[in-house]
């Protein structure tokens, strides 16, 4: 980008700003890679609206990332979710580790 139109010549410079959560590591160990995949299809499948469907699937990688110390533990309320959202998504974990444990044997 070129500072030649800019008044002065003068390059303006800008302060970076932090996350608003922070930084957090990222999955190496692809933990969470599957649930995010299925939410990134739900949300190709529904172009690009986040239908309930696919809110849960989201806040399930949320609860994986945190179940596995790869972001720091809050509340779903604190995340956007509502609370008929958290008692859908306990569903969906239960049923995603039941198949995930028939899947390993």
């Amino acid at each position: 980008m070129s500072t030649m139109g800019s008044p002065g010549g003068r390059q303006v410079v800008s302060k970076p700003s932090p996350p608003e959560r922070g930084s957090f590591p990222l999955d190496h160990d692809a933990e969470c890679q599957p649930i995010m995949k299925q939410y990134l299809r739900c949300l190709r499948s529904h172009r690009g609206v986040n239908d309930d469907e696919c809110r849960t699937l989201s806040q399930s990688y949320l609860k994986c990332r945190m179940d596995r110390n790869l972001m720091a533990p809050d509340s779903m309320r604190n995340l956007g979710f509502q609370e008929k959202d958290a008692q859908a998504t306990s569903t969906f974990n239960t049923d995603q580790t039941r198949g995930d444990e028939s899947t390993n044997r």
